[in-house]
């Protein structure tokens, strides 16, 4: 079915995604944060400011920020390494599987309604 699709096709279906998204209540994502996040969702743990740095290639002071307001958003949780006391491991949550779950939903109903436009 993807493969059938053609770049604009794809892009007005980030876009819906998108729209629906902002026009619900909760936080807005920079395409940093988000990508932060998917990275650690989708991508074996452990995660660490230091590997989500290389993984983006974004500097150390980028990652932070991201992770930061993902934090503040209670996505993304920071724990103690327990191997380097320096050092924290980024954790998934509840609410940021739940906020990504929802995400998936929104592109998988964006793509329904193109099949059946």
């Amino acid at each position: 079915m993807l493969g059938n699709l053609s770049s604009q096709q794809i892009l007005e279906i980030w876009r819906d995604s998108l729209v629906e998204g902002v026009r619900r209540d909760g936080p807005d994502l920079t395409a940093r944060q988000l990508a932060l996040m998917l990275t650690v969702y989708l991508k074996p743990l452990p995660h660490t400011v230091r590997s989500l740095s290389a993984e983006l290639n974004i500097g150390k002071p980028a990652v932070t920020r991201a992770l930061d307001a993902l934090t503040k958003f209670s996505f993304l949780r920071r724990i103690p390494d327990p191997d380097d006391k320096r050092s924290v491991q980024v954790q998934r949550t509840v609410k940021g599987s739940i906020y990504l779950v929802e995400y998936a939903d929104r592109v998988v109903e964006s793509i329904r309604e193109m099949d059946q436009g």
